[in-house]
């Protein structure tokens, strides 16, 4: 058995290897994971509840024949339950409610050998994308701790590029994989609608805006787990995309000459930061130094009415929430359970017309069509990720003035005031991630790759979308992009 040096180093798949040669046991790497999560996780607050007891007990029964034998991992504390271990979304309501089972996702990669040592933080729900919650605490950015890491797979994002684990669990309903995945330096792929399991608790995850994934530091472990994870699910409400027969096997094939449209602008905000328009300009640059066909272009789109239809299906989805946690607890979820922006937003869902929902369907599939017309000119679409740095913690939280009107709509929740806080939020709470929202509407893969790195150091994600169902292209070009200037050497602040 030979000494494992390089832990913080060594992706997923490479640890994997390693356990199959017999160069090292599961157990030894649960104590490497454990070692590390000690290390970092008291300057980030990112794990939230250790598993260390049970990974240990796995680690002495995990079937070697498993493709990630071994392989420690943490789970995001929202969307999908993990048997006997508690779940909490962040939500005060939640604090005591242990499930009695697996979520089909927790059980396929406990099938696939991982092991499972934490659960990571999450803003409450997952409404935000800061993840600060009030249960918790805030977790913070590894690259600068005085900023958020995104939300709302912070907590798997911070853990993971902080190299104390190699990959991580997390789910995307408005950019939760895609905006940490760019605070944080590391690869996040948001998969099309329908490929990876999201049952058998959540139907469809805010009216099919959600989507489950990990987040990672290399493009093989996404595509391994697009493996493993991205077939069908029995019940499920959509179908699982056409696939080809291996993600993976196909990852080093390098795309033929794509056509990729790009835009510094802003999709569903007004500006995007200098560095961050620069950093799509350099993708752009770098992905025409490869031999692709890139051109400035943009699809046409209602702002405003996407936005508005965006937020009605959270609104909808995040009263239906509640409704469900009364459910799994036994007890009606009240005002003082959880935070004032989750209620208010369940108020909002609560006075929305199921014509008002039925229209911000329709509106988000015409968004698929016109999407899917924009992609006959255009293989893929790049953009930035994020409208700027991740913020400071604690900045996007609410003033004084403003915690008094949440608490007087809480206590008085005129409808004429709910659609005023409504266009609010379409006005202004999109600035700092204005683009990722709209490929949830639609559907498609999205991923943002860690390619650019901003004036102080903090690293910069872009996004490139593809047509719904080929996430084989998208990981074939972001392999082809790690290789021309690779990501995974850089090491931030706090590292274990």
């Amino acid at each position: 058995m030979t000494q494992l040096t390089d832990y913080t180093s060594s992706d997923a798949t490479e640890l994997a290897g390693r356990v199959r040669r017999r160069e090292i046991q599961p157990s030894e790497l649960v104590e490497q994971a454990i070692a590390a999560i000690e290390a970092v996780n008291p300057r980030l607050n990112a794990v939230i509840h250790k598993m260390y007891d049970s990974a240990r007990a796995a680690a002495r029964t995990v079937s070697p024949d498993a493709p990630f034998a071994g392989v420690p991992m943490v789970l995001k504390d929202l969307d999908g339950f993990v048997a006997g271990e508690p779940y909490t979304a962040s939500c005060r309501a939640l604090a005591k409610f242990v499930p009695d089972h697996d979520a089909e996702i927790v059980a396929r990669l406990r099938r696939a050998g991982f092991l499972f040592v934490g659960k990571t933080n999450t803003p409450e729900l997952g409404l935000l994308a800061v993840t600060e919650p009030a249960l918790h605490g805030p977790t913070r950015n590894p690259w600068d701790p005085e900023r958020a890491p995104g939300g709302s797979s912070g907590g798997t994002a911070a853990i993971v590029a902080a190299c104390a684990v190699p990959i991580g669990h997390a789910a995307d309903g408005g950019g939760s994989i895609r905006i940490p995945a760019s605070a944080c330096g590391l690869f996040g792929l948001k998969p099309s609608r329908g490929r990876n399991p999201m049952g058998p608790d959540a139907s469809e995850g805010w009216g099919g805006l959600t989507q489950a994934h990990v987040l990672s530091r290399s493009v093989r472990d996404s595509a391994a787990l697009l493996d493993l994870l991205g077939h069908g699910e029995l019940g499920a409400p959509y179908a699982s995309p056409p696939r080809p027969a291996s993600f993976l096997s196909g990852l080093d094939d390098a795309p033929t000459q794509l056509r990729i449209a790009f835009s510094t602008g802003s999709l569903y905000g007004k500006a995007i930061a200098p560095e961050h328009a620069e950093a799509v300009r350099d993708a752009a640059r770098l992905c025409e130094s490869l031999g692709h066909r890139v051109e400035e272009a943009s699809p046409r789109f209602d702002r405003d009415t996407l936005v508005r239809a965006y937020f009605v299906q959270v609104a909808a989805g995040m009263a239906a929430s509640l409704d469900e946690i009364g459910v799994w607890t036994g007890r009606t979820v009240r005002s003082s359970d959880v935070e004032p922006s989750t209620w208010l937003m369940a108020q909002i869902g609560r006075g929305v017309s199921a014509a008002d929902l039925q229209r911000a369907r329709d509106h988000a599939q015409q968004l698929g069509r016109v999407l899917a017309q924009f992609h006959q000119h255009h293989d893929l679409f790049l953009c930035a990720t994020t409208a700027g740095p991740p913020p400071r913690i604690g900045e996007l939280a609410p003033t004084r003035v403003e915690r008094m009107a949440l608490g007087l709509l809480r206590a008085f929740p005129a409808q004429g005031l709910l659609e005023r806080v409504l266009a609010d939020l379409g006005a202004k709470n999109l600035e700092r991630t204005p683009n990722t929202m709209m490929f949830n509407q639609t559907g498609q893969p999205a991923m943002s790759v860690p390619l650019g790195v901003g004036p102080t150091g903090l690293p910069i994600g872009v996004q490139f979308v593809a047509r719904f169902a080929e996430e084989d292209l998208l990981l074939r070009l972001a392999r082809q992009l790690e290789r021309a200037r690779p990501w995974r050497d850089r090491r931030p602040q706090v590292c274990a």
